[in-house]
């Protein structure tokens, strides 16, 4: 399916689900992609339309997935690239609207502080209602001397680093995809129900959709949004920080970072206030997102669920033996921790000599840390024994896997470990998002089930190697982790679970009459 422009939007027919992606499916493989592909087939009867939003263009590749025939329409934007025929001419001096960069002054002072006395909620909805109609316009807010004077008093009065060119930029560089985004939102078919599967940008596209058709806003968190943004930003290299090193205090991050942080929490919270219905995977990340803003009236969990008639079988392809293989499926990444699970590929190996490390899983997305990762596994004399097989097919893999390894730092409820348990593996996993949840379970019913495997601390890979010697050295500690894991998965982690309770939120939602106007 080809990507449809602007244009083409106009003329395409409505659907019953729009999904809002931003950065996932159909350009990048496993986790939240690899869920939307599983919504999209799971509800033949239903139509869908996709809005793609991505950083650049070169940040991807070929699409990883095959559109399912139920898809109509697919439309993709990139936010920090001009549109195609845009026209770069030279900008005028305007004047700007000062009762309408007034409203924005009332917008930020709600952000800021939304429980003020003083504060005006009603200045975000007129806020957005401006940027749906265009009347506060992108040209405007670039070139205009209110927007100057906007962005010149709130670096006066907050801003703690000394650059405002950097300041300034900086501003800039975080609001321009918004008047993208207006833009779309005017354009898009009509549409039974919005499905972000994130905040973001995302989540602010489906907040002004929301506001602008009245139809409902449903918002499913994988991970919590914000915080797997401040992971990447405090990662991040391309974020300036002015102080110098005697100015440095190694406890704050600089005030740029947490510029971007606060961003994202703010479109956070209006994605939360506009959205009906709030969907985590588990219970912890409900409370977060309660914690964060979302009311809590609208929350609710709805796991994610395997196909397990396509991988029990499996478990018959399983040899007699347990195959020395410890495999990590999944992005060659840095939010992954690749390189602790090949430091603890040495220990193991001294242990387990016949042992091997496979990790499969593309290596586009960070080619430098891919290369870093190589570059580790020779330096530790492991070059034979650490094998990157790039993408594979699930169900080629499980049969020859003794334990699968998630080394991840930052993590939701990963579908690859039911996988696992579907297809008869046992998981060793860091103690990040779900895992615990999932290897040793939830409620007493739950726990009476057993270890699916071991959790370890995050980066310590001293634990992940013991444990995976105790659980491949041991075959009847292996043995009661496979059939813990095949337990609680036919339990609990089915798609017929989790079909179950999204046919219940879509027939509600589509059922719903137009609100115009909603946020909370």
């Amino acid at each position: 399916m080809k990507n449809s422009t602007l244009a083409e939007l106009a003329t395409a027919p409505p659907v019953d689900i729009c999904l809002l992606l931003e950065g996932t499916f159909p350009y990048v493989s496993g986790g939240v992609s690899s869920w939307v592909n599983q919504m999209i087939r799971g509800f033949p009867e239903l139509t869908f339309g996709i809005v793609f939003l991505g950083s650049r263009r070169s940040d991807y590749n070929e699409m990883k997935y095959a559109i399912p025939d139920n898809v109509k329409w697919l439309t993709e934007h990139y936010l920090h690239e001009h549109e195609p025929g845009t026209v770069h001419a030279r900008p005028a001096a305007r004047p700007g609207n000062k009762a309408q960069f007034a409203n924005v002054r009332d917008a930020h002072a709600a952000f800021q502080a939304p429980h003020a006395p003083d504060t005006q909620p009603d200045a975000v909805r007129r806020m957005i209602g401006q940027l749906l109609a265009g009347t506060l316009s992108k040209d405007d807010f670039l070139y205009s001397e209110e927007s100057w004077k906007v962005i010149r008093d709130q670096y006066r009065a907050r801003s703690s680093d000394p650059s405002f060119v950097d300041y300034f930029w900086t501003i800039r560089a975080m609001h321009t995809p918004v008047w993208m985004l207006a833009n779309l939102a005017r354009s898009l078919p009509k549409a039974g129900a919005y499905h972000t599967v994130s905040t973001g940008y995302a989540g602010f596209l489906g907040a002004m959709l929301r506001q602008q058709t009245g139809r409902p806003l449903l918002l499913s968190e994988h991970g919590i949004y914000t915080k797997e943004r401040k992971i990447d930003l405090y990662q991040s290299d391309w974020i300036r920080d002015n102080r110098n090193v005697f100015e440095r205090e190694v406890t704050q991050i600089s005030y740029f970072r947490a510029l971007w942080i606060r961003f994202f929490e703010v479109l956070g919270k209006l994605c939360y206030d506009s959205a009906d219905h709030i969907i985590a995977l588990y219970e912890t990340n409900r409370l977060r997102q309660i914690a964060d803003g979302a009311p809590a009236e609208r929350t609710i969990n709805i796991p994610n669920g395997v196909d397990l008639p396509r991988l029990g079988p499996l478990r018959d392809l399983r040899p007699a033996e347990i195959p020395q293989v410890l495999c990590l499926i999944g992005r060659v990444v840095p939010i992954k921790d690749i390189k602790t699970f090949i430091r603890a590929m040495r220990t193991v190996v001294n242990q387990l000599p016949h042992a091997e490390a496979w990790i499969a899983g593309p290596e586009d997305e960070s080619p430098e840390y891919a290369e870093e990762c190589r570059n580790l596994a020779t330096s530790l004399g492991l070059t034979e024994k650490v094998k990157f097989l790039g993408f594979q097919k699930i169900t080629d893999l499980m049969p020859k896997v003794g334990v699968l390894i998630l080394s991840s730092i930052s993590e939701a409820l990963p579908l690859v470990v039911l996988e696992g348990f579907a297809a008869g593996v046992p998981s060793i996993t860091t103690d990040v998002g779900s895992c615990r949840q999932l290897i040793y379970g939830l409620s007493d019913e739950d726990q009476a089930l057993g270890a699916a495997g071991r959790v370890v601390g995050v980066a310590d890979a001293p634990a992940l190697a013991h444990a995976a010697i105790e659980l491949l050295g041991d075959p009847a500690a292996w043995t009661a982790a496979q059939e813990a894991g095949v337990a609680r998965v036919t339990r609990y982690y089915t798609h017929a679970h989790m079909f179950g309770a999204y046919q219940s939120i879509y027939d509600q939602a589509l059922a719903m009459p137009d609100t115009p106007g909603v946020i909370a």
